[in-house]
């Protein structure tokens, strides 16, 4: 566990970066900074594998000071992960990821062996480790930098801002790819970012703190969006708190349909079934069952073969009620597209369905962050 105990940085000038902060981060978990400009979140990061040193309080690691520790040994003991990925321009992929057992004593073969084995693990293609960082897209460039850190097995990883300069689809990728390393490799992570929906993504707890490296909340992210400690805390969130909050209740249990599901090939008589269902459209499919669009079943009885796009499914069994609904939301026609992980539509399921499963979620329970859960059991 890391501790940070009443910890204060002042500067020369006067100015107050963190203010008496106290955290107490679990191990194998994913502990999530977040909070406006100025707030002191990579401040405190820097504390941790002292690249700044407090002006007051004290950090722990596994209950010995960080302090007595020779301070080159500290920071090699904890993977660090910035921005742009920091990358060596001049080493190829493999010699980037394997800086840090070479710096350690590890002989060449086995450095590089072990980059090759993370490379993999984070999802590169191995035919690039020859390359250098300036031949890779920036995603590519940051999973080395996830890569490189964890190279050395260490059991503490720092990431400040990792994903924050990839664009949204490289970025929700990379998050995901993240919380799979750490379901198989449970390291402890101290996560700094500005994004509060990436925070309630990926954290196990989250710190919300304020300007001038005040703590305003520290929960997990389930608690933290249905009762946030203040008004700051609250604004922060942002209007949109409620529809953030359903992310944590699961769309497994939604009652789907397959009847208004007919393939782009099928008979007069199938399409006859099909129109009979309960929404006035169809969902044509391709023939291995991927949705193309929404068709007016009495425009495809009469001949009309024209789509109105179903906007995007969401996963059935795995995706939330916030998925679900959004999915419903973007769809012309109020239905929401479930499909598998191979894209073929399982089923659909109308807004209002939805809408009476969110309050049935909200009747039963508060929601509950599992993976919070699983940290303080």
């Amino acid at each position: 566990m890391i501790l940070i105990d009443a910890v204060t940085k002042q500067y020369p000038d006067g100015t107050t970066a963190v203010d008496r902060l106290t955290l107490e981060i679990p191990d194998g978990s994913i502990t999530v900074l977040v909070g406006p400009s100025g707030c002191g979140k990579t401040t405190t990061l820097r504390m941790i594998n002292r690249m700044i040193d407090p002006t007051g309080g004290r950090i722990t690691l596994d209950g010995r000071d960080i302090r007595e520790q020779p301070v080159t040994a500290l920071r090699r003991s904890m993977g660090y992960v910035i921005q742009h990925a920091g990358l060596f321009p001049h080493r190829t992929i493999v010699e980037n990821i394997a800086t840090v057992p070479r710096l350690l004593g590890w002989d060449r073969h086995r450095a590089r062996s072990r980059a090759m084995e993370l490379m993999e693990r984070v999802g590169l293609d191995p035919a690039l480790a020859k390359r250098y960082p300036y031949q890779l897209s920036g995603g590519q460039q940051q999973r080395v930098g996830v890569a490189r850190a964890l190279a050395a097995d260490p059991p503490v990883m720092l990431m400040d801002e990792p994903f924050s300069a990839v664009d949204p689809v490289v970025r929700k990728g990379l998050q995901e790819e993240l919380l799979r390393i750490q379901s198989e490799l449970g390291k402890t992570i101290v996560f700094v970012t500005h994004d509060i929906d990436e925070a309630i993504t990926i954290g196990d707890m989250v710190a919300v703190l304020r300007e001038g490296g005040r703590l305003a909340q520290y929960a997990p992210p389930a608690e933290l969006l249905s009762r946030p400690a203040d008004a700051f805390v609250e604004d922060f969130l942002g209007v949109d708190r409620g529809i953030r909050r359903l992310s944590f209740f699961a769309a497994a249990d939604l009652e789907l349909t397959t009847r208004p599901i007919v393939a782009v090939d099928s008979t007069a008589e199938q399409m006859a079934a099909a129109t009979v269902a309960q929404t006035p459209y169809l969902l044509v499919t391709d023939t291995e069952g991927r949705p193309l669009g929404w068709a007016d079943a009495a425009g495809r009885a009469a001949g009309d073969n024209s789509l109105i796009d179903f906007g995007h499914g969401f996963t059935a069994g795995t995706d939330s009620l916030r998925a679900a609904l959004d999915s419903a939301v973007l769809s012309p026609t109020g239905w929401a597209v479930a499909v598998d992980r191979e894209g073929r539509a399982v089923g659909v399921v109308a807004q209002e369905t939805i809408a009476a499963a969110i309050r049935a979620a909200h009747a039963e329970q508060s929601p509950a962050d599992a993976r919070a859960q699983a940290v303080g059991a």
